[in-house]
């Protein structure tokens, strides 16, 4: 039987976040999601015509619509930011090696 003294209690206060994890998984975080956004805008654009005669070419249509879908969620999660120091810690990570791929891919695209 496990002993209660090993178990973490489930309605624990937050631990505080330590101010320069906040500030570099804040900003990295942010600049990941930017990139991605300016990456799925581009990729959602019409090929061949201009954004407003993309209803012609039901391929255009159907990516121009999850675009705009996709884009909008993203600016969503850009508002709503971590809450714990595990979260701020995991998009330090995720940034560090999100932002500079995104990066490449955005200039590949381009």
């Amino acid at each position: 039987m496990a002993h209660s003294e090993n178990l973490p209690e489930r309605n624990a206060p937050p631990s505080p976040v330590p101010t320069s994890l906040r500030i570099w998984g804040t900003l990295l975080r942010t600049a990941f999601l930017c990139i991605l956004l300016v990456l799925v805008a581009r990729v959602a654009m019409p090929q061949s015509e201009t954004i407003w005669s993309s209803y012609e070419t039901p391929n255009d249509l159907i990516r121009l619509i999850l675009g705009v879908v996709v884009c909008i969620w993203m600016v969503y999660l850009m508002f709503r930011g971590p809450k714990d120091a595990s979260g701020f810690r995991a998009w330090f990570y995720i940034g560090l090696v999100g932002v500079p791929f995104a990066l490449v891919c955005l200039v590949y695209i381009w």
